[in-house]
């Protein structure tokens, strides 16, 4: 699954959501995981609004943000696009969150983890399937 991290340098999380210029993405499964691209915002709109919106916008692929901070507004962006935010309310490093995520993947993941997992997974009945 992709993960969004808000990051100045590559190495914390050390970004507000709603001022990162930009998004590390990840790419993050049980047995590995690697950096995968990042994601710039640019500037879209000067209001508050504008922004969150275009930051929501650009992370439709990720199933998680981890970012140092986060408002309610954008929070409830992310949900509705089915991204679930994570706060960390401090500068935390980012490779050790990769590797907490891995073990957690590893072992029993909470419901909220498995639903991101398969975020865009499509699920198909059979007849035999329908009740």
């Amino acid at each position: 699954m992709k993960i969004a991290f808000t990051s100045s340098t590559g190495e914390n999380i050390d970004q507000h959501f709603g001022q990162t210029e930009s998004f590390m993405i990840w790419e993050v499964g049980p047995d590995e995981a690697h950096y995968h691209e990042t994601l710039t915002v640019g500037a879209h709109g000067h209001d508050e609004e504008d922004r969150i919106s275009a930051r929501a916008k650009i992370l439709t692929e990720c199933a998680i943000v981890y970012t140092m901070q986060i408002g309610g507004p954008a929070a409830a962006k992310l949900v509705a696009q089915k991204i679930h935010p994570m706060k960390t309310n401090a500068v935390v490093n980012l490779l050790e969150t990769v590797e907490r995520i891995q073990e957690v993947l590893r072992n029993n993941p909470p419901p909220w983890l498995r639903k991101a997992m398969n975020k865009d997974k499509v699920v198909s009945f059979t007849e035999e399937d329908e009740p």
